[in-house]
């Protein structure tokens, strides 16, 4: 039999509300503190325009990846 692949809903609805802390959830450490360290620089980079696209699409790859990664 094939390993099955899981999807994960409260981890990713807990990425919706703070980035990173689904994959904190799902025991992927370095991630969700790279997630969460990447906000926060993506954050900043809003006063120089640049983290208006950077922000948004990090957010959603964050909830897209706490939902499908195992």
């Amino acid at each position: 039999m094939a390993k099955e692949e899981q999807k994960h809903g409260i981890p990713a609805l807990l990425s919706f509300f703070i980035p990173g802390l689904g994959q904190l959830i799902k025991g992927d450490i370095g991630k969700g503190i790279l997630i969460i360290l990447g906000m926060i620089i993506s954050s900043i980079l809003i006063l120089i325009v640049v983290g208006i696209i950077t922000t948004p699409i990090l957010w959603i790859w964050n909830i897209y990846d706490a939902y499908n990664s195992n």
